[in-house]
């Protein structure tokens, strides 16, 4: 193991850092607008100019709270600039590698960008520089990288450094993280990096946030882990709520009840359509993929029903949604309430909300979407849909309400005013954030999942 393993909880350094970040999606503009929050001189290179041009302008490519406002304070302040040459990297010490690793066809991660940008990378690096993997890779990733810059570089050193985002909680989670995790290499580099890596997160740490110190597999499989751990604590109260369904039982009491039990705890046991988004989709996927790669895919095989339970929440509220329309849903009019794939978010990666509105709509159903942020990204995807201005435009006439997705404004609705909007009122809680009580009384049919 590397030396210096363990957690400690605060360090000395307040130095500035100079700072590259390759990449500026989603991962990559968080990180490197938080960086010039923290005080860091950062230039983040990414090859798409459109890109880098809104970004240069002040503009989030994407939606997520906080990130507008940072992104301008950093352009105000000058310690960061956008630019598509990575030769203007050269002369930063830490370079954060955080470019997509998206889902292949055989569900395996797709390293295409990451191997491209460290191909990128290694011409401008010096030795005693250091590339810093944030990317969610394949566990022996790290390590192939780590000879590739060692060989191209002399004295460059590769370390691996996973991201814990939230999306919705970005710009809090890179600022003030729960934990950092540092996957080194043994003895002189190893510690080098560590205390390179102390100057960048040096506010954090000095407020007492931990910080591990591992080996590089250890480090590439802990984020992969505890994407695997959420989805399967999603998909085991979903299995849960299709036994309660059945059975008569109320799944949002049964998970308060084991919730108590704090070696199970409350968190990720809200039953609903499951999880989507870019995360932890395609993550299972790759880690069942690297798994078999490995020899040892009977140790993740589990993972194939946490997928499966998943993707069948989504059938289930078509089900549901016909069931309740008599049979069918051609020729009705169905409102969606929310298209991304949580509140807060603008991401329809995998979103359980928006491929439910495109399955009634291929049923024959009118359907009329609407999400506080999602309409143009689900657009790009689905524009056949009827998508509405308001919450208001997608409720009137609608035989059918469903809500898949917990914004607070669907949350806040008044169900009273919802049904002089509606032709029928009946709603489909696909997220169990509705007051049932004031739904029913308001003259709704209310279904919800598991209840």
């Amino acid at each position: 193991m590397p030396s210096g393993l363990g957690s400690v909880t605060g360090t000395r350094y307040r130095r500035p850092v100079r700072i590259s970040v390759i990449g500026c999606g989603y991962l990559g503009a968080v990180h490197a607008a938080s960086m010039a929050k923290l005080g860091h001189e950062v230039v983040a290179v990414d090859v798409d100019p459109a890109k880098i041009e809104r970004l240069a302008a002040g503009e989030a490519p994407f939606f997520e709270p906080g990130l507008p406002e940072i992104l301008d304070e950093a352009l105000a302040s000058g310690r960061i600039r956008f630019t598509t040459d990575m030769a203007e990297v050269a002369g930063s010490t830490v370079h954060f590698l955080a470019v997509g690793t998206p889902q292949g066809p055989t569900g395996a991660a797709d390293l295409t960008y990451v191997d491209a940008a460290v191909a990128a990378l290694t011409p401008h690096l010096a030795p005693g520089e250091f590339v810093v993997g944030k990317s969610t890779v394949p566990v022996g990733t790290a390590a192939r990288l780590a000879a590739e810059v060692e060989a191209a570089v002399p004295g460059a050193t590769l370390v691996w450094n996973p991201e814990f985002l939230r999306e919705g909680f970005a710009v809090q989670d890179t600022i003030s993280p729960d934990r950092f995790v540092y996957g080194v290499p043994e003895g002189a580099d190893g510690e080098r990096a560590v205390a390179a890596l102390d100057e960048v997160y040096a506010q954090a740490l000095a407020a007492g946030t931990p910080r591990l110190v591992v080996n590089l597999p250890t480090a590439e499989l802990v984020k992969i882990s505890a994407n695997a751990f959420l989805a399967t604590k999603i998909s085991f109260i979903n299995a849960m709520a299709e036994i309660a369904e059945v059975a008569g039982a109320d799944v949002t009491a049964l998970a308060d009840a084991i919730g108590h039990d704090d070696r199970i705890g409350r968190k990720f046991l809200n039953a609903g359509l499951g999880f989507g988004g870019g995360c932890l989709p395609k993550d299972i996927r790759a880690f069942q993929a690297r798994a078999d790669e490995l020899g040892v895919g009977e140790s993740l095989a589990f993972l194939a029903d946490v997928d499966a339970t998943n993707l069948r929440r989504r059938a289930h509220v078509v089900d549901l949604a016909t069931e309740l329309l008599g049979g069918s849903v051609a020729g009705k009019r169905v409102a969606v309430l929310g298209l991304a794939f949580k509140p807060n978010s603008d991401d329809v990666r995998d979103s359980p909300a928006l491929d439910i509105a495109a399955r009634l709509q291929e049923l024959g159903a009118s359907v009329g979407a609407y999400d506080p942020e999602a309409v143009e990204t689900a657009r790009r995807l689905h524009p056949e849909l009827d998508y509405a201005a308001s919450a208001t435009q997608a409720l009137e006439g609608a035989d059918l309400v469903l809500v898949l997705t917990e914004w607070t404004v669907f949350r806040e609705l008044d169900p009273a005013e919802v049904a002089s909007l509606v032709a029928s009122p009946v709603v489909v809680d696909g997220r169990n954030c509705l007051d049932r009580d004031a739904w029913t009384a308001a003259g709704f049919t209310y279904r919800g999942m598991g209840r």
